[in-house]
Parts: C-alpha cells; structure tokens; sequence
C-alpha cells in the first residue's frame, strides 16, 4: 500500500472540486483526474484521520467491479494511465489510487438498488410499508431479503448535507422518463449481476448506488466508484441474521464508535469537526477494508 492521504495537493492541474473522499482534477476539457484520498467521512462529517490505504483500496475495488460489469454498461474509465498526467514529483499522490476519467455530464441522481431492507430503506418501511414509494409486502424484518431488488432512486446533497430519497417519478421529471427507465434498467442489471457474484465470494450487498453522466453522445455512462463499501452495504454471510444490524465491511464500526464518543463531556452533536478517532478504531475500519476487497477479489 502506499503511504497514507488525507489530501492530495497536485499543482500541475487545476482543482475542479474535494468530494468527502476524492479530490477530482481536471485534465484538458474531456478528462478528469480522480485522486481517492484516504479520508473518510461519517454522518456526512469527513474524519480529521486518514485510514491508511483506503484509497487505494478503494480505486483497486472500483476498477475490478468495472471490467467484470462493462459488458452491462460503458463506464467512464479512458484505459490511460493517471501518472501520465502529472509531474514526476506528484506521482506518489496518484499511482494506486486514481483513475483517470471521461469527462461526462452527471445526472443530478444517485441510482440505489436495494435488495435487503436497512438503513433508511428500513426505517421508511417500518413508518410507511414502501420504500420510495415502491410498496412493499406486510411482515418483512429488518435486514430482511425483498422478494425482488427495488430501484430507490435519491437526489444529490451537497457536501455536509443528506441525500434525499425521492420516488421514482420525481427523477423521471427531473431527468426525463426515457433516461429514468434506461437508470432503473441498468442499476437493477447492475445490481444483480454484482450481487450473484458477491454471494459465491461470502458478501451479501444488501444495497448500493450508482452514478451515472451522459457522454458527448448521449450515451449513458456509469461513473464515480462502483460497489465498494463506501457506496454499498456489505454483509458477510457468516454474520448474517434476519432481524437485527447484521455486521458490515463498511465505516459502521466507526459509526459505531461515534455514536458513543464524547466532546466536552457531552455526546457529539454529529456536526464538524468530529471527534479524533483512537489508532484502535483506525486500524480496525482499514482491516474491514481490506478484507473485503480480498473476499471479493481473492
């Protein structure tokens, strides 16, 4: 693994935005440098720690999930190598850890599949019995199987602020219903062909979301990261139980340990800045990274 990053600091090409992870770089007028840093961020608050090696992790996990889906459909990769385009001296910054992209026009959606009720998905239906406005049968559980997997689509937030989850025909008027239907296609195709695969390696995704742009054709275009634990939710088998919270390979542990860490003596209000994270809790969130990236590709 390469040394760890909380921010990469690239003089070569211009700074087009710093996400919650990755630092995106522009490249000419058709490409982008995406640097995925080691940060991580919890209830939309991005950690003062890095996590060594989550990056790269990241950025191995994306591309192995981009090669086996791209006969589903194009995705934004170039096939160039990132340290082609920056300086001798900012190579260490970008080899592992980036992916050099087509410049796309995003669709201002993020496109969620669920296959099992968590999260928000859950709550929703407990308060409601559809999620999304998709409804759902009676008597389904917590962490529970859906009959089918659901398209759930959610708009965009800014940095620090919460994705809203929205129907189905809410995206259809704000992208159109043609491309709304080719989105729910293609996630749910997605989703399904990952989630098989995942299965035979110990994971259940229990859920994910894509992004997706519009190429200079107008042609749908998958983008950003795909299907790692920062986007998904990953549940391995052995720890699965219907019912309950059933163990992740994402940063639950640090929300976990969030939830009961304490400023000033009183609990934390879930606002910047976060409280700083024990070497503990560092190493054990990097050790879920890994191993789930090595479940899957190993």
């Amino acid at each position: 693994m390469t040394a760890a990053l909380l921010t990469s600091t690239l003089t070569s090409l211009p700074l087009l935005a710093r996400g919650k992870v990755r630092d995106n770089y522009a490249v000419g007028d058709d490409r982008i440098l995406m640097v995925a840093s080691d940060r991580l961020s919890a209830f939309d608050v991005v950690m003062g720690e890095a996590i060594p090696g989550k990056g790269e992790l990241l950025t191995r996990m994306a591309l192995f999930w981009f090669a086996r889906l791209d006969a589903i459909v194009p995705n934004h990769l170039t096939g160039e190598p990132p340290e082609a385009v920056v300086t001798a001296a900012e190579r260490a910054q970008v080899v592992g850890r980036s992916m050099l992209v087509k410049r796309l026009k995003p669709l201002p959606v993020e496109a969620v599949v669920r296959g099992y009720l968590a999260g928000s998905g859950w709550a929703e239906y407990s308060a409601h019995g559809a999620v999304c406005g998709v409804p759902l049968p009676s008597g389904l559980n917590n962490a529970g199987k859906l009959p089918a997997p659901i398209f759930t689509p959610a708009t965009k937030a800014e940095m620090g602020s919460h994705d809203e989850n929205i129907s189905f025909e809410r995206m259809a008027a704000l992208i159109g219903e043609p491309l709304a239907g080719e989105v729910r296609r293609v996630s749910i195709a997605l989703y399904e062909a990952a989630a098989g695969f995942a299965l035979g390696k110990g994971i259940i995704i229990a859920d994910t979301k894509f992004e997706f742009g519009l190429d200079e054709h107008g042609t749908l275009t998958l983008m950003d990261e795909v299907l790692t634990p920062d986007s998904s939710r990953f549940w391995p088998v052995e720890g699965y139980v219907e019912g309950g919270n059933p163990p992740s390979y994402d940063k639950q542990f640090v929300r976990d340990w969030l939830e009961h860490a304490r400023v000033d003596g009183r609990p934390w209000n879930k606002q910047a800045p976060a409280p700083a994270l024990p070497a503990e809790v560092i190493e054990k969130t990097a050790a879920k990274y890994r191993e789930a990236f090595e479940r899957l590709a190993g």
